[in-house]
């Protein structure tokens, strides 16, 4: 069967919705995805970002997984042995709030379950309900080995969090302690920094008076938006430098409530220039106050339980939750005269849980912490030595500053569903940790709390290949070649990947040992945050968000990926709209119409003729082609995907379809061994497009490369290479004149209204000269020129000066134009330049206007005036030659 018999099975036109589903999962069927731990390829490996198990796709997991997808098909074209590893997230607090929800709703509790019953339930809403994003995964077309799914819970995970926990207990790095934490009233639980969100809130800022209300007698003023906190004040602080307090340093100042005394401290901490120079102290729910409380030796005295009610001051305000408090605490003083200055309102900074939306209350609580300081100083060396490379190296120093400056990491949570901590508490006091091969002693109790989610997610990139058992994955795919994720969780996610990564490598524990570099992965690729168009961050309380689901369904899969590839470069933010996505889908069609198009036309594949078989056209695309697929490689090398899409878009579109497809119609006219040498470029150049574009736009290039090629699939297809044609500078110049000359000729022909599919008697002058006389065929045909006859007579000539000189197209337009028509159009378009350079020109003119517009807008309008100018002569030329 000939390739234009094969084009006829390509249907009419391209449209996603029929080809989407079936060949992902005749891929998946097919095993393409899998991979061989024991093959002898090169191995090349990404572990999947785990999205948490109630989520759903959203733009920053189109963009990571496109990303992704990218790199791992290109790889394996490229002859590795390619690991794409998925898995889900626990995700502690969400799926747990989640089924409290449910159980609300029903009238129940978890608390009425009993722990046992709940996580039974947890695990029956996982079954049912979660996991949505994977379905939504497959839709976007992501090559993942999905037979090696991963869950943070798994058995085998859970192992790992075991293991590691007790190594690390043992080793001294997991601690108990009583410390200051993020705190959840809603949810009442500690919860991690990245799960805490900033926002400006409008409050109040009140000054108030501590000591004697006798100005003669000694007192202090101090200022707070959280009035509820002074009932947990256990000092007072003020530099030790400052003039106004120093005989007030020691001073004892009764509580206005309490029985107690409140002393004022000298701190370097305080700015002495910032208010009244005097800050009250709350140390234990406060983090500055805390860490002046520990320097002072101060009480820490907590003033409210766990939902955030004062409880134990023993004062009127008991039973109030903390924001009714901290108005009737204000009251409460100003009825005592101690409120000094009118209450203010007050914009400032409060951190929010993003899970519950309600401010988190730093709490003092008795916590489990991780020792950072030596697992933070291996992280930082792993990127400082080479052995793991930040893209784009702009951000190691926020890399640096973040590691070289961690604090101890609180691993508890006070909630039922997650990694229960390994930890034990006998009868007479003791407290062991037990590993996942140990069991505890009759009657000792375990620690109810269970790990922070990102705990076990700091183990991903080995956990989910075994360890702590050697395996054949881990010999074969770890470390993993690069991870790619958004810049906004650098701080998070990465450190503690890093920290483990480089703890366990150093273990005897099996596994790791042996590797050439102790880190999870050799690359850390930093993409930047996904924005509407007028570069907004998206939100759905601005209503800017777009489904990337609704896009798939709109305008194709490939389309939004090669959106979301387009504008992707390391730590820089996309901006993306309707209109990308648009002319996204219309690239696709276009790559489909002019495939099917050049199959219509007999392109083949088969070996390339000989070099002075070729003509000036086969030999200019030939030598573009081999150097768009060195920049592309060049980018996905170095994670400029935005690079490599740019250089395949503008070839495929500019170069390809819309010049050499049409210069080839006039090569396939001639029919004979000029047809079959141009059937056979074509072929290759769109065989190599297509494999070159299938990592970003995996369907489409699926249905035409295997039509084209009758091959059984692209995705393990090998990876496009150099055609091995000549580089030919000679014929890229001569192409390159050709295009301003026909380009020029158009322009002409637009100018005098000619149709554009209308055909005019020309001569050109100068072609020989030039080298071009091998493309007059191609000059007419794109030109719409045709031979003069012996009764020629030119009624307008073209002049183009081209690298070797000026070729000359004379053109004979009589009987082409209407004349009538033209006169009309060439006055009308007189009469508007006409009034443009008078608008400027009077605008120019004005004194008043020249003093007060910026030089920009003058320029500008400068720039009007004199194209207005040459328009009024062009077109009275035009006139004049019409005969007006």
């Amino acid at each position: 069967m000939t390739n234009s018999d094969q084009s006829a099975s390509l249907p009419k036109s391209w449209d996603p919705s029929e080809h989407e589903a079936g060949l992902y999962e005749r891929w998946v069927d097919a095993g393409y995805f899998e991979a061989d731990a024991s093959s002898d390829k090169p191995g090349y490996s990404i572990v999947l970002p785990p999205p948490n198990v109630t989520g759903s796709l959203h733009m920053g997991h189109a963009l990571d997984h496109t990303l992704m997808d990218t790199l791992t098909r290109r790889k394996r074209m490229q002859g590795f042995e390619v690991l794409w590893l998925p898995g889900m997230d626990h995700a502690g607090i969400a799926t747990q709030t989640i089924v409290e929800k449910q159980l609300a709703a029903e009238g129940t509790s978890r608390e009425e379950l009993g722990r046992e019953a709940f996580i039974e339930r947890v695990w029956k809403w996982k079954a049912e309900s979660g996991g949505m994003i994977q379905g939504q995964m497959r839709r976007l077309g992501e090559g993942v080995d999905w037979n090696r799914d991963r869950f943070t819970m798994d058995e085998g995970l859970s192992r790992a969090v075991q293991t590691i926990f007790k190594k690390l207990y043992d080793d001294g790095l997991i601690y108990r302690a009583e410390r200051l934490v993020n705190w959840s009233p809603a949810q009442q639980t500690a919860i991690s920094d990245i799960e805490v969100k900033y926002k400006d809130v409008d409050g109040e800022l009140v000054s108030f008076r501590y000591g004697s209300l006798d100005d003669a007698e000694p007192h202090i003023v101090v200022a707070t938006t959280r009035m509820e906190t002074m009932l947990g004040d256990t000092a007072i602080a003020v530099h030790p430098d400052d003039e106004r307090y120093k005989a007030l340093i020691g001073v004892e100042l009764d509580h206005p409530f309490l029985d107690r005394k409140i002393p004022v401290i000298a701190d370097d901490y305080v700015d002495p220039e910032f208010g009244s120079g005097a800050v009250k102290i709350t140390p234990a729910h406060d983090p500055n106050d805390f860490a002046i409380g520990q320097r002072h030796n101060l009480p820490m005295i907590t003033i409210m339980d766990k939902t955030a009610v004062v409880e134990g001051t023993g004062t009127q305000f008991d039973g109030l939750d903390r924001f009714a408090a901290r108005v009737a605490v204000r009251e409460a003083l100003a009825e005592q005269g101690r409120i000094v200055k009118e209450v203010r309102p007050y914009s400032h900074s409060v951190g929010h849980s993003e899970r519950a939306g309600e401010p988190i209350e730093p709490r003092l609580s008795m916590q489990w912490w991780v020792d950072v300081s030596s697992l933070a100083k291996a992280a930082g060396d792993a990127v400082r030595d080479g052995d793991t490379v930040i893209h784009p190296k702009s951000q190691e120093p926020r890399w640096f500053d973040w590691v070289d400056d961690m604090h101890d990491w609180t691993i508890s949570r006070q909630l039922w569903w997650g990694h229960r901590i390994p930890i034990w508490y006998g009868p007479n006091g003791e407290v062991e940790c037990f590993g996942p091969d140990e069991t505890a002693p009759e009657g000792w109790e375990q620690d109810p709390d269970v790990l922070d989610t990102w705990f076990s997610s700091g183990l991903w990139p080995f956990s989910t290949m075994g360890w702590p058992e050697q395996t054949a994955d881990l010999d074969k795919f770890y470390p993993t070649s690069v991870l790619v994720t958004g810049y906004d969780i650098l701080f998070f996610w990465v450190a503690r990947m890093m920290m483990f990564g480089t703890y366990v490598s150093n273990l005897d524990l099996g596994g790791l040992q042996g590797r050439t570099a102790a880190v999870p992965f050799r690359d850390v690729f930093l993409h930047g945050l996904v924005r509407d168009e007028r570069g907004q961050k998206m939100s759905k309380s601005k209503g800017n968000g777009i489904d990337p689901l609704d896009w798939i369904d709109r305008f194709g899969a490939d389309a939004l990926r090669f959106t979301l590839a387009r504008g992707a470069n390391p730590g820089s933010d996309i901006s993306v709209g309707e209109s990308h996505a648009q002319s996204s889908r219309n690239f696709a069609t276009k790559l489909f119409n002019a495939t099917k198009f050049a199959m219509m036309n007999g392109a083949r594949l088969g070996d390339l003729p000989a070099a002075d078989d070729l003509t000036v056209a086969d030999r200019w695309i030939l030598g573009r082609l081999d150097q768009v697929l060195a920049d592309v490689d060049a980018g996905f090398e170095t994670y400029e995907f935005s690079k490599a899409c740019e250089a395949l878009y503008h070839f495929a579109w500019d170069e390809v379809c819309d010049w050499y497809l049409e210069l080839s119609k006039v090569q396939v006219a001639e029919g004979g061994a000029r047809a079959d040498a141009t059937a056979l470029v074509l072929g290759t150049i769109l065989d190599k497009l297509l494999r070159a574009l299938h990592p970003v736009m995996p369907f489409v290039t699926e249905v035409l490369w295997t039509t084209l090629t009758g091959g059984e699939s692209v995705v393990i297809a090998e990876w496009p290479t150099p055609s091995g044609a000549p580089a030919d500078p000679t014929a890229a110049q001569q192409i390159d004149d050709l295009q301003k000359l026909i380009t020029e000729v158009r322009r002409f022909r637009s100018d005098q209204g000619l149709n554009p599919g209308q055909r005019v008697a020309a001569t050109v002058d100068g072609l020989d000269a030039l080298g071009l006389d091998t493309l007059r065929g191609q000059l007419d045909s794109l030109a719409r020129l045709e031979t003069a006859g012996d009764d020629f007579a030119a009624t307008a000539t073209v002049e183009v000066r081209l690298s070797g000189g000026t070729a000359t197209v004379a053109i004979d337009t009589s009987g082409t134009v209407d004349i009538e028509a033209e006169r009309k159009r060439a006055a009308k378009d007189l009469a508007a330049a006409e009034k443009e350079l008078a608008g400027t020109t009077g605008k120019l003119g004005n004194e008043q206007f020249l003093s007060k517009a910026p030089d920009a807008v003058v320029d500008k309008i400068k720039a009007r005036q004199a194209l207005a100018q040459e328009d009024i002569a062009r077109l009275k030329a035009k006139l004049e030659a019409l005969g007006a």
